[in-house]
C-alpha cells in the first residue's frame, strides 16, 4: 500500500526531470505503478484509512511523484457536476485546447507539496488529449481522445505538467498572483444534495 510519506515532495530533483514513455504494451512493473497510484487515490476516498494511515486526500497522482519517470498518471475525481471519473492514463499527449482558460478560485494543491502557495493557476478550459487507458477489470489497454473540460482538464494539466517536470506554482503569476486574464473563468461547482 502507498502511504502519504511515499510520495516524494517538490524539493526532490525526479520532480524536475522530463519522464519516458511508458512501454506499450506496459510492463508488469508499469501496471503495479498503476494500481499503487490508483488505489491511493481510492483509499484517499476512504475516512477510517485516511485517518489510520494519515493519507492526504487526492485526485490525481503522477508516477514522477512516487519517483517513476515515466508517462503516467491516474485521476480519480467528481467533476462540477457531481459525476465520478476515475482514468489511469499512459503516455498522454494534449492534441487541441481551447482559447479559454479556467481556475480554482481556492488555487491549486499538490500531493508533493506540503506547504499552502497563493496564487491561481489559469489552465485551459477544454482539452482534447490523445491518451492510452488502462482498464483494471478488463486488464485492457486502450487507445482512445478524451475531451475534458472544467476541474477534469484542470486536473489532468496539473498531472500532465509532472511529466515534464513542472509544478503548479510555476504558473503562478510571480508578479501579481491573483491576476485574471479576460479569458479566464473560474469553475463553478454545483451544490450538492445533502
Amino acid at each position: 500500500m502507498l502511504l502519504y510519506s511515499d510520495i516524494i515532495k517538490d524539493d526532490h530533483p525526479d520532480l524536475r526531470q522530463k519522464s519516458l514513455p511508458a512501454n506499450i504494451p506496459l510492463s508488469n512493473e508499469e501496471i503495479n505503478v498503476l494500481k499503487l497510484m490508483n488505489d491511493y487515490l481510492w483509499n484517499s476516498y476512504d475516512n477510517e484509512i485516511v485517518e489510520k494511515y494519515k493519507l492526504r486526500p487526492g485526485v490525481g497522482l503522477a508516477a514522477p511523484q512516487i519517483g517513476i519517470l515515466k508517462k503516467m498518471f491516474c485521476i480519480l475525481a467528481y467533476d462540477e457536476k457531481g459525476d465520478f471519473h476515475n482514468y489511469c492514463i499512459i503516455n498522454p499527449k494534449i492534441i487541441s485546447h481551447s482559447e479559454e482558460k479556467t481556475y480554482l478560485e481556492t488555487g491549486e494543491g499538490c500531493l508533493s507539496v506540503d506547504k499552502t502557495v497563493n496564487g491561481l493557476v489559469h489552465r485551459y478550459r477544454r482539452i482534447k488529449a490523445s491518451v492510452y487507458l488502462y482498464d483494471f477489470e478488463t486488464q485492457e489497454l486502450i487507445s482512445t481522445v478524451l475531451k475534458l473540460e472544467g476541474y477534469l482538464a484542470i486536473i489532468f494539466q496539473h498531472e500532465y505538467d509532472h511529466l515534464y517536470g513542472k509544478l503548479f506554482y510555476d504558473r503562478i503569476n510571480k508578479e501579481n498572483p491573483f491576476f485574471i486574464p479576460e479569458n479566464s473563468h473560474p469553475v463553478i461547482f454545483s451544490p450538492q444534495d445533502e
